[in-house]
């Protein structure tokens, strides 16, 4: 049984979220707190195994809050956060202050049906996390990004990635040099936060990092990630790639989802991709890493001592999807190698 408490200071949201997590057997709400002070009692007394967390609330907000909990009595906390340009941005904050995941709280543009089933989905997925092993929280100091490649290549580089990628596609990018090839990226994330997730990347990272639109060129020293809610394919027009970003149902319970970008990837480009799929719960991208495969490429996938959910990679590796496994810190060096070697 996982033991979750819920932390916010809106009477509604406490209630919908204890309703719909207690129609799952899995789960018992042990309690429900409208402020952090309320919460630190309750945890020392019930031992929740999951908390999720309001950021916004009075008394102390949900990210100091979090630092705390990080420091003293870490375990696995789901941010719960508005769609508000202001709230993913706060959001992103908190999941490098150690959040395992992100949700939006439900309202117009967010049905209570949609939520309930990722909130269970996220609870189960974040009650098998060891915050203290995975370290969430990024390393202090300063990337030193690696050597650029000597010329710019065709290739495309794929990156799928779940709960725990936020972190793990940072490291990553902040490694990899301003001319690598075209990347997409697919992150399991609500809308509006994958614009402050790019944007928070953009500034970071030597690639330019942005929200990808429908149409947009995949070029070398680009990285495109998919909106939230829209699922993103890759297409060629001659020598040029670019993205389609379009509205459909969803798959593996996922919009956008990593099959859909690692499909469309493994018809258009082939042998001239590099696909990496990372740290996350379920088995989205398996199937359509197996595709790019067998289409040619090379794919790696996270190892699972370094991975905050070994789920997605785990999934690629059992059906013999992957040609590589590597620490999320070798990655990056990895697929540098891969993209010097086939540069043409």
């Amino acid at each position: 049984m996982i033991k979750v408490l819920v932390v916010d200071d809106s009477a509604v949201v406490r209630k919908i979220f204890s309703k719909e997590l207690a129609k799952d057997p899995q789960i018992q709400v042990v309690g429900t707190a409208p402020d952090p002070y309320v919460a630190r009692d309750m945890i020392v007394e019930f031992k929740p195994d999951v908390l999720t967390l309001d950021i916004e609330m009075p008394r102390m907000d949900g990210i100091t809050f979090l630092r705390k909990l990080m420091r003293y009595f870490p375990l696995p906390v789901i941010i719960v956060s508005s769609l508000s340009a202001r709230g993913s941005a706060m959001a992103m904050e908190a999941m490098q202050s150690g959040a395992v995941e992100v949700m939006c709280k439900p309202g117009a543009a967010y049905s209570v049906g949609d939520m309930a089933v990722e909130l269970v989905e996220k609870v189960k997925a974040s009650a098998g996390v060891n915050v203290k092993h995975k370290a969430l929280t990024m390393p202090k100091g300063k990337s030193t990004t690696l050597s650029a490649l000597t010329k710019t290549t065709n290739q495309i580089l794929a990156i799928g990635a779940s709960t725990g990628g936020t972190v793990a596609l940072e490291r990553i990018l902040k490694i990899l040099p301003a001319n690598m090839p075209g990347t997409v990226i697919t992150q399991h994330m609500p809308p509006v936060f994958t614009k402050s997730f790019a944007d928070r990347l953009n500034e970071l990272c030597p690639m330019e990092v942005r929200e990808a639109r429908d149409g947009d060129s995949v070029m070398p020293g680009v990285a495109l990630i998919a909106p939230g809610n829209k699922h993103m394919l890759l297409r060629r027009s001659g020598a040029r790639y670019y993205v389609s970003v379009k509205d459909g149902p969803l798959v593996n319970r996922h919009r956008p989802a990593v099959d859909v970008m690692f499909r469309s990837v493994a018809q258009t480009a082939g042998k001239n991709a590099i696909g990496v799929i990372l740290t996350g719960m379920g088995k989205d991208g398996a199937k359509g890493m197996l595709e790019m495969k067998e289409a040619g490429s090379i794919n790696i996938a996270q190892d699972e001592n370094s991975c905050v959910v070994f789920g997605m990679p785990k999934a690629a590796i059992d059906i013999e999807a992957t040609h590589i496994i590597k620490s999320l810190e070798k990655i990056p060096e990895e697929v540098l190698r891969i993209a010097r070697e086939h540069a043409g």
